[in-house]
């Protein structure tokens, strides 16, 4: 009987651990999780941002690490799929019990992962999944509250950018578009399309793909024959490498403009001859700062010279305030660490001062970025203010 009573307590008190999420009392470590690609064709994005919170993780526990204790990263494969996602996301939050998730990267995985997050109250920082519904995921735990946050811009806020600058800066009132059939594209080129035509443009060409399509010859020659002044193609790297390519092969000579895809430096390895001229609008170019050197310097020399990209850059950001967070928490208590997560306020990181609205949101402003060659160069930060774009630097 006694043995009997001993093992429900050992049960009862390894439930209770998993509950807490993170770390048990007798452990020497924090454990953070990380969803993202680290192989398929857009490996490159999660790799890097994997790379980036493992180099943030390394200089934490160098310093001492959290109240004595070491950080853990682990890091789960998602190949950019919802169920490899949610897979991964069931291993870290109840076998390997994190206290808190950087990721999901690609928004279809994020929108998912961030509907159980709600659900189960684990904290879920993504770096780079911008539609605008992934901070909209019903607050169904217990208690109420939101557990997901980004360190990015929401597509909401860089599709009005992108359409009044497309319309009010650079004179356009006719565009095409191409784009894949997944979240983030589709989300980002319909909120582009309704902005664009309630200023009084038109897209007059509407053609789309799916993820992993090589041959968009059909999409480009019906573009083509729609005579639109410019063509928005907010895709991930390995489709628009090849958009821009087979447009070149059909002699399209119109300008081509994307999105914040189009900031994987991977791009002018896929594409070098045909990136020239390509305006595209992603996260406002962070200011000049020892913290943003240091992380580009770290990163450089313990990745072999790789140069980390903006949202590689988000998730090392993100991965300091949820050690922030635990920090200041004292526990790995997953309604704790959410608090000071939320409580987060004017953070110094490598992407300059960072603050989150109430739903998650990340408070900033949108980059517009022209590439000469295979360089891109920076044109300013934006606002929409007063249902006009605004310079802001």
């Amino acid at each position: 009987m006694r043995k009997a009573i001993a093992i429900i307590l050992a049960a009862f008190v390894c439930i209770a651990a998993v509950a807490a999420g993170g770390a048990s009392e007798d452990s020497n470590t924090y454990k953070i999780g990380f969803i993202g690609p680290l192989t398929g064709d857009n490996a490159n994005y999660g790799i890097r941002c994997s790379n980036a919170a493992k180099l943030a993780i390394s200089e934490i526990n160098a310093a001492g690490g959290i109240d004595g204790k070491q950080l853990e990263l682990i890091a789960e494969d998602s190949e950019g799929t919802v169920d490899k996602a949610l897979a991964s996301y069931e291993k870290l939050a109840y076998s390997d019990n994190v206290c808190a998730i950087v990721g999901p990267v690609f928004t279809s995985p994020a929108l998912a992962v961030a509907q159980r997050c709600q659900e189960d109250g684990i904290v879920m920082i993504s770096p780079s999944a911008t539609h605008k519904d992934v901070t909209a995921q019903p607050a169904s735990n217990p208690e109420g509250l939101n557990y997901v946050f980004r360190t990015v811009p929401s597509d909401a806020l860089q599709s009005d950018v992108a359409a009044h600058y497309f319309y009010e800066v650079m004179g356009y009132r006719n565009l095409a578009s191409l784009y894949a059939m997944n979240d983030y594209s589709q989300g980002l080129a319909l909120g582009m399309k309704d902005t664009f035509e309630k200023l009084g443009g038109k897209v007059v060409a509407e053609e789309t793909c799916m993820v992993g399509d090589k041959d968009f010859r059909t999409q480009l020659t019906q573009i083509r024959s729609a005579n639109p002044e410019a063509i928005y193609i907010p895709n991930y790297t390995v489709e628009d490498a090849q958009i821009l390519e087979q447009a070149a092969q059909l002699g399209i000579t119109v300008p081509f403009l994307s999105s914040d895809g189009f900031s994987d430096p991977e791009i002018y390895n896929l594409a070098p001859d045909y990136t020239d001229g390509v305006i595209y609008v992603g996260p406002a170019q962070a200011e000049a700062s020892t913290i943003l050197s240091d992380f580009q310097a770290a990163y450089g020399a313990m990745y072999n010279g790789d140069a980390p990209d903006s949202f590689a850059t988000n998730s090392y950001d993100a991965t300091y305030i949820i050690a922030g967070a635990l920090d200041r928490a004292g526990s790995a208590d997953r309604q704790l660490i959410r608090d000071e997560v939320a409580a987060t306020k004017d953070f110094q990181g490598a992407n300059g001062t960072l603050n989150f609205a109430e739903n998650g949101d990340l408070v900033a402003s949108q980059g517009v970025y022209h590439v000469d060659g295979i360089t891109p160069s920076y044109v300013g930060s934006f606002q929409i203010v007063d249902g006009h774009i605004v310079q802001v630097d």
